[in-house]
């Protein structure tokens, strides 16, 4: 776009910086942006944004954010040019690649991936050159419990159904606080607005988590519950319903598999010994249970809090019966599937899953969907085989890159076959390659991750800050901001709680010399493929990618729909255009091929049963760490935007008042806090919003380590929950980390 020096421009797009993506009316002069407010006539957010959106010209203007390559050289970085920089990331990964295989190359993608649709498209080409198996990324260290279930139940691993709040009169949220998330696998803009109407039609919100968060405070009913123990009360209330009303699976009866072993399995389980496990009264279980059932529309929700945890998946597989044998899955006013205009879950693009494939080479934990579980990500750089030595005691990368020459790599197919399918992985990481992510803060055992970073003898990082993480890498590659690319929301409109579609244009021209994320994998991937005798065809952006799956989606004329839509309607619809509410899909849209749920998981039941044996043993006293989420927070680095972080600090570790007396201390004193995964140092600030015995500290802070620029940030730099976190507490089932419910000491200083 070349804007006209002095003439102001009005411009329409969606804020991808959360999964609200709430509309945004954003004023500019030439490159100027005046001003950021809602879009009152976007069909989804009506309006409303939350302070991120206004962010998004702290992002662009961020002296602190890259704009073009960088090099470590020595102790240090300096510029280069793209071409020399593509051409040392294609020798050194190939470099790697001939000499120790495939899995010898890890991949990291940060949850930021899943808001930039040119990652989503591209991004997967520049892994099918590499073909590792060792592939990490965000979803291990949150939804994965989600997507899992959501497999072995339906099919398909993003076939996860929302709660229709707009229709709902009963909403049971589990350590979930969507006042603050915007929503979560839950693409909710102005929730509070919508609270508001669901009290107006007499509806109720029932809150259970170990905090009094946000949400809480409106909700009609606050209960606490021991941290990590949430799946005692879910099994209290399957129970009754079980019992007490074993036809209000209605409909669903008919194709639904194993409903009557889910009953018989949980008839050992006590109403009492459950009450006393979690902490929830026997009563207000059952009181919960016949209010759910009689309101008629209602919805079962669980989020972070019952994800993190050790029993993770075998919440979010509870939850699940719970809405299903209530009759509420795929009900209006229930937990409901959408009807995307880009469909992934029948398109071209389908992913399923799949399970235990393969597995970690130190721990053996399984992959899912072709990923592995983060936690391992720095016992499998560090662990060592027989004779090895990590490279930080060898050369160092930039002397061996001038000394070891520029040959390609031969045998590219007979190095690139693995042993069949499944076993463990056999090969240590020596190269890891970074998108859109920051691990050492936003995943367990930060510290140690960090250590192990340092010993790679190849770092690469897609991203456009210089932080905490990508401070180790040998090469770093920032793409367009959010502002100089266009935009579609592949995920956030699979999660909606109202079919929408919008298209958003770049709304400044992309700089000079500057290159996309999608023309970063492009580059790299044509690179590899040189350098390991393989095949990188040509492939459309983006934008014709979306526009082929518009057209061939549920609502486009591919499909005869009378709407015919394409990125050129959306494009001619700047305020997106509304698909109508959340409509029944089932059993059509079950992915199975007899296209009937799963409920009897043998993999969960196993795990309803080790669940009963930890239940009968002794549990451990002590305080319990939980986590906590700002509205004013996404990713880590939105810390470097002032406005942000300004106003009360919110780094502090949250004690309740009773356990700051029995130790003495007061509020803003210098604590450790200590888990068998670490240790940090932190002030901490009395809250009675806990329950006694819990602590609570929030994620992604920690950025007072060396060669980090963040300028704002190190002034707010506050201290890491993954340096207490540990990478050994895992969730039984997925091996999803378990940030939830640890074990931890707080000591004076």
């Amino acid at each position: 776009m070349n804007a006209v020096p002095g003439a102001e421009r009005v411009h329409y797009r969606a804020c991808n910086l959360c999964e609200a993506i709430c509309g945004l009316e954003i004023r500019t002069r030439g490159d100027r942006i005046l001003s950021i407010r809602g879009d009152a006539a976007d069909p989804l957010s009506r309006g409303h944004i939350c302070p991120k959106a206004v962010a998004l010209k702290d992002l662009q203007q961020d002296p602190d954010r890259l704009r073009g390559p960088l090099i470590r050289d020595g102790s240090g970085f300096r510029e280069i040019d793209w071409e020399p920089a593509f051409d040392l990331v294609a020798e050194r990964l190939a470099a790697v690649y001939a000499a120790h295989g495939a899995d010898a190359i890890a991949v990291f993608m940060g949850n930021p991936s899943v808001h930039n649709y040119g990652n989503l498209t591209h991004a997967q080409r520049l892994l099918g050159q590499i073909r590792t198996r060792n592939r990490y990324s965000a979803t291990s260290a949150d939804q994965l419990p989600h997507q899992l279930v959501a497999y072995w139940m339906y099919g398909h691993q993003l076939l996860l159904p929302v709660p229709d709040i707009d229709r709902t009169r009963y909403w049971l949220v589990l350590g979930g606080n969507p006042l603050t998330s915007n929503g979560s696998l839950m693409t909710v803009p102005d929730l509070r607005g919508r609270l508001k109407a669901l009290h107006a039609r007499g509806g109720r919100l029932v809150v259970v988590d170990p905090r009094r968060t946000e949400t809480a405070e409106v909700a009609d009913e606050h209960l606490f519950v021991r941290p990590g123990t949430d799946a005692a009360l879910l099994i209290g209330l399957l129970k009754i319903v079980l019992e007490e009303n074993p036809l209000a699976i209605g409909r669903l009866a008919a194709f639904s598999d194993g409903v009557d072993d889910v009953r018989a399995a949980l008839a050992s389980f006590e109403p009492d010994a459950l009450a006393a496990f979690c902490g929830v009264d026997a009563a207000v279980v059952h009181r919960l249970a016949r209010e759910f059932v009689a309101a008629g529309a209602a919805v079962c929700y669980g989020r972070l809090g019952v994800s993190a945890q050790r029993h993770g998946t075998l919440c979010q597989w509870l939850i699940q019966l719970i809405n299903l044998v209530t009759g509420n899955l795929d009900r209006e006013g229930g937990a409901m599937f959408t009807t995307p205009a880009v469909d992934l879950i029948e398109g071209p693009a389908s992913r399923p899953g799949h399970f235990g494939r393969w597995r970690t080479r130190v721990r053996g934990l399984p992959e899912f969907g072709g990923e592995l579980p983060v936690a391992a990500l720095a016992e499998e750089i560090e662990t060592l085989g027989e004779g090895e030595r990590l490279a930080s005691t060898a050369r160092g990368w930039s002397e061996r890159l001038a000394t070891e020459g520029r040959a390609g790599v031969p045998g590219y197919r007979n190095s690139c076959a693995k042993d069949g399918e499944s076993g463990r992985i056999e090969k240590r990481i020596r190269a890891l390659l970074t998108v859109a992510g920051n691990p050492v803060l936003s995943t367990p055992g930060g510290a140690r991750l960090e250590r192990a970073l340092s010993g790679l003898e190849c770092m690469l990082s897609i991203d456009f800050y210089l932080n905490e993480t990508t401070r180790h890498a040998h090469v770093i590659l920032p793409p367009t901001s959010a502002l100089e690319h266009d935009h579609y929301d592949l995920i956030f409109h699979l999660l909606a709680v109202r079919n929408t579609a919008r298209y958003s244009p770049p709304l400044l021209a992309k700089p000079a010399g500057a290159r996309h994320d999608w023309e970063i994998f492009e580059a790299l991937g044509q690179r590899l493929a040189a350098r390991l005798g393989g095949r990188h065809a040509a492939f459309p952006p983006p934008r014709q990618i979306v526009d082929l799956g518009l057209q061939g989606g549920p609502y486009g004329a591919l499909r005869g729909h009378p709407r015919a839509l394409s990125l050129a309607k959306l494009e001619a619809a700047p305020h997106g255009i509304d698909l109508g509410p959340l409509q029944p899909r089932l059993p059509q849209r079950l992915q199975h091929p007899d296209k009937r749920i799963r409920c009897a998981v043998p993999e969960l039941m196993h795990a309803l049963r080790a669940f009963a044996d930890e239940m009968a043993r002794p549990q451990a006293q002590g305080l319990r760490l939980i986590g906590r989420r700002h509205l004013r927070s996404n990713n880590s680095w939105m810390h470097n935007s002032e406005r942000l972080v300004k106003g009360p600090r919110r780094d502090r570790l949250w004690m309740h008042p009773q356990d700051l007396a029995a130790r003495g201390l007061c509020d803003g004193a210098r604590v450790r806090l200590r888990s068998a995964g670490g240790s940090v140092e932190v002030e901490v600030e009395t809250s009675a919003a806990l329950l006694p015995g819990v602590v609570c500290l929030p994620h992604g802070w920690g950025h007072d380590r060396d060669g980090v620029r963040l300028s704002v940030a190190r002034r707010h730099a506050g201290v890491s929950y993954n340096d207490v976190s540990d990478p050994q507490a895992l969730d039984t089932v997925s091996g999803n980390a378990a940030f939830n419910g640890l074990s931890v000491e707080v000591e004076p200083l």
